[in-house]
């Protein structure tokens, strides 16, 4: 594909150092303009000194606002480290190059003129309170540069020629992992393309529950104990290593890298609020994949409005619970071992405090007969995607409870409990986000190269290029910003806001990237027999599970304002 030769920042016409100056410098600026739009936010929303709910909520737009425009410009931050850090190993090439420039280029301008915070939702800084004077801490000759030639039609087009070039590669630019990472990243790839992808699509077409091969080979893999500690039978890796092997098996099939956050969840649960007692017995068994365990939160009514939840738990003369109250959106419920369940134990109240968390045993049970103890029943809730291990509502009618299967051995730290698995499980979110939005830069950009229209392969085409080129720069960002937040976990350093950051823009990335690569296989993409309609279907989920996008929003906002 030819490209435009007079433009100054279409491939190598640039000095590396020259680029790193200019993204460098230009980090300060959106620094600048996140401050402004914070103090003019406490401003409409902090009543007496503190900020206020209700004026949270009253100014909606512009407190999510806030939440978007400080991922960007974490973004930013992640970015000019990433390519920081390439420099220094000798390994800045090309590709990585045109990531950075595009990126820079794009995230500035949107900024300045509008953040997509949904296809039907823009911020811009005026909903924040910020006027065009405010604005003008941006009109630095670095910012202005980025934003006139960093992102351009022959930047994006050089890309995807690179792209092309380089396509056995697993990841688009280098990830900026160590090698070690890489090579476990090199094993679960490898697994996904012989025992995933080529299964996948008629998992989903048939709505199937992923074999038990598949279960126990991952099993065998060490996925299911990745992170749990040594001394209780796992490998003790990092939350970063979780990320990868998350990223490489949902980009075969959400559902395969979706099997490990249920364990991940499990055991984070037990770690941090578990008896030795607990710990001992739960942990060695979900490590080796002998015990699935599912989540199991959620009620028709509730939402993500955890703390009011109605199931109830009593407890009996004999010191176990009694479980009574209907939970739904329960994640392979039918064929797992042991529920973390969160239930009301504290009579007279209404509220969060008043939650317990349980290690609720069960049988498996079979696609003939799901549920096979007493007390516990449900359906199957028919879905669009997200399909390998089904979703289900469950009905408690007096279902029993070990006593010594209240997580911690105390009552009412439930909820207190389950916040300490949020970072954990955003992360991990994120990353299988980053896996679907490969899997649709996968398909998308196979099939621009194999279609012929007009006489010649789409790809050839600016706009397919185009589309193809801002997948690949979306996802090195997400990419990013996911494993910071994994390394600052690693690190023992509190990490909700760049968790929440790194799922907000993960699920956007996602269902961007397979809206366009559906967009590229035109009608085809709309039939059922093309993956690229199961991975947009799959991908829709990721805005809403683990915190739906406005929740998340409001979470980082409220963070961030104190």
């Amino acid at each position: 594909m030819a490209h435009d030769g007079q433009d100054v920042m279409a491939s190598k016409a640039i000095l590396i150092d020259d680029l790193l100056t200019l993204t460098g410098a230009a980090v300060a600026p959106a620094e600048a303009i996140l401050e402004k739009a914070k103090s003019a936010l406490k401003a409409l929303v902090a009543v007496d000194g503190r900020v206020s709910s209700h004026a949270v909520e009253e100014n909606q737009t512009a407190t999510h606002g806030l939440a978007w425009l400080a991922t960007y410009v974490e973004s930013l931050r992640q970015m000019q480290n990433w390519a920081t850090r390439l420099q220094a190993d000798g390994k800045f090439g090309e590709v990585e190059q045109l990531i950075h420039q595009i990126a820079f280029g794009e995230y500035l301008w949107q900024i300045y003129g509008g953040i997509p915070m949904n296809q039907g939702e823009v911020l811009r800084l005026q909903d924040i309170g910020l006027s065009q004077e405010d604005m003008g801490v941006l009109m630095t000759p670095e910012v202005m540069t980025l934003t006139q030639t960093a992102n351009t039609q022959a930047a994006r087009i050089r890309l995807v020629e690179l792209m092309q070039e380089r396509a056995a590669e697993i990841t688009v630019g280098t990830s900026g992992l160590e090698e070690e990472l890489e090579m476990i990243r090199e094993q679960f790839r490898r697994y996904a393309v012989e025992n995933v992808i080529p299964h996948a699509h008629e998992w989903h077409l048939r709505d199937e529950l992923i074999p038990m091969e598949v279960i126990n080979e991952l099993a065998e893999m060490g996925v299911f104990g990745l992170t749990i500690p040594e001394e209780f039978g796992g490998f003790g890796l990092s939350k970063a290593s979780m990320c990868v092997v998350s990223e490489e098996l949902s980009r075969g099939y959400i559902g395969v890298g979706s099997l490990g956050t249920r364990s991940e969840i499990a055991a984070e649960l037990i770690i941090a609020g578990g008896t030795d007692e607990q710990k001992q017995k739960w942990l060695p068994r979900l490590a080796s994949g002998e015990t699935l365990p599912t989540a199991v939160f959620t009620e028709p009514n509730t939402g993500s409005d955890l703390g009011s939840l109605k199931t109830r738990a009593k407890q009996d003369d004999n010191g176990d619970w009694i479980l009574n109250g209907n939970k739904t959106w329960i994640t392979h419920a039918a064929r797992t071992h042991v529920m973390t369940v969160l239930a009301r134990t504290v009579p007279g109240t209404e509220d969060y405090k008043g939650l317990s968390m349980f290690l609720a045993e069960k049988t498996p049970g079979t696609d003939d007969a799901p549920w096979q103890d007493p007390g516990i029943s449900g359906g199957e809730i028919e879905v669009l995607g997200y399909r390998g291990m089904k979703e289900y509502t469950l009905n408690f009618d007096d279902f029993k409870v070990k006593g010594e299967n209240l997580l911690g051995g105390e009552e009412g730290k439930g909820f207190k409990q389950l916040m300490e698995t949020f970072e954990s499980a955003r992360i991990q979110t994120a990353a299988r986000a980053i896996g679907v939005a490969a899997s649709a830069l996968d398909l998308g950009m196979q099939y621009a190269q194999d279609r012929k229209q007009f006489g010649k392969s789409l790809i050839e085409f600016p706009r397919v290029a185009n589309k193809l080129a801002m997948m690949a720069v979306e996802i090195m960002i997400a990419r990013q910003l996911t494993y910071f937040s994994a390394f600052e976990k690693d690190e023992g350093r509190r990490c909700d806001v760049e968790a929440g950051m790194a799922k907000l823009l993960g699920a956007r990335v996602a269902w961007a990237a397979a809206d366009n690569a559906l967009q590229i296989h035109g009608g085809n993409g709309f039939a059922l027999e093309y993956a690229i309609s199961r991975v947009l279907c799959d991908a829709r989920i990721l805005n809403i599970f683990e915190g739906a996008a406005e929740i998340q929003a409001q979470v980082i906002a409220r963070r961030i304002l104190g």
